[in-house]
């Protein structure tokens, strides 16, 4: 799509505490996918978007999420968010970013992913965090054995790295 390649993040009409993230994380000029998708999201738009590993793919889908959880702030404990990545790896990983960009406000995270302790999973859950980081297998696990854990309340749903969804579970097929 168009996008404004002089776009800078004080352009964007962030807010102070986001703003004061993407600097402490020394981000000084947003990269083209960050240019083309922060503004569309800020609008509330759905996004589909593509670009090389590396290029800031995690911050041009969260800035947009951070900045209406700020703007939009929560009535009760309920998770909000949902950011379904196909690989641990790729959950810690974004996570990680969210966790950064949310670190000035009172945004709060929970990452679900296998092979992390699930009993400290459980815990984070039970609190509502705004935004909950999950792969499929891991949701799942938590949706049937995490009492009060439910996901009624989202909002926002992200399916990072979709293109990949397809051929990691159409090779777990039985016959492929």
């Amino acid at each position: 799509s168009q996008y404004n390649e002089q776009l800078m993040f004080e352009e964007m009409n962030l807010s102070r505490p986001i703003l004061k993230a993407v600097t402490a994380l020394g981000f000084r000029e947003p990269t083209p996918i960050q240019k083309a998708c922060v503004p569309v999201g800020l609008l509330g738009r759905d996004l589909c978007a593509c670009a090389a590993t590396g290029t800031g793919k995690t911050a041009a889908f969260m800035l947009p999420v951070l900045e209406r959880l700020v703007y939009k702030p929560r009535t009760s404990q309920v998770t909000r968010v949902l950011v379904l990545v196909p690989t641990r790896e790729l959950g810690i990983q974004v996570h990680s970013v969210a966790r950064q960009l949310a670190q000035f406000t009172s945004i709060t995270t929970c990452l679900a992913v296998g092979g992390l302790d699930l009993k400290s999973q459980e815990a984070a859950l039970r609190a509502g965090p705004d935004v909950l980081i999950a792969t499929p297998g891991r949701l799942i696990d938590h949706l049937h054995n995490t009492p009060s854990f439910e996901l009624s309340h989202i909002e926002i749903l992200i399916l990072d790295e979709a293109d990949r969804w397809g051929r990691r579970h159409r090779a777990a097929e039985p016959g492929r």
